[in-house]
């Protein structure tokens, strides 16, 4: 699938403090934690998990999450499909949109019981 403006801006204009409960609640379900899923997302952004609590609260969009987030180098390893979208394939013009399904690529992995060492990814050397 392709991305569009429209489905970009849609996404940019989302509040992240709505979202994140969803992320916990399918972590849960799945027998892993809310410590997990904050690992995961601090790996991706840089956030720690005040710096999240400061975000939630704040209810900022995903537009502003991702603008002040530390996107960790290796996050390029992140690929595969995520909602009928291919990460590695969608267009550097729409780099929110991909950083948005990078993120919901691990936390997909995380709910998946994948194991922590896989999910951060790092380059092999």
């Amino acid at each position: 699938m392709k991305v569009t403006a429209e489905k970009n801006e849609k996404v940019a204009n989302m509040i992240f403090a709505s979202i994140y409960p969803l992320y916990l609640d399918r972590l849960e379900k799945n027998g892993r934690t809310k410590e997990e899923l904050n690992q995961v997302i601090e790996w991706l952004t840089g956030y720690d998990k005040d710096d999240l609590q400061v975000l939630i609260e704040k209810k900022v969009t995903f537009r502003t999450f991702f603008q002040k987030a530390k996107i960790h180098p290796n996050a390029h390893l992140i690929k595969g499909v995520v909602c009928g979208y291919r990460i590695e394939e969608i267009e550097d013009e729409f780099e929110l949109y991909k950083q948005c399904r990078r993120m919901e690529k691990l936390i997909d992995e995380l709910a998946r019981g994948r194991k922590m060492e896989k999910i951060l990814r790092e380059e092999k050397k």
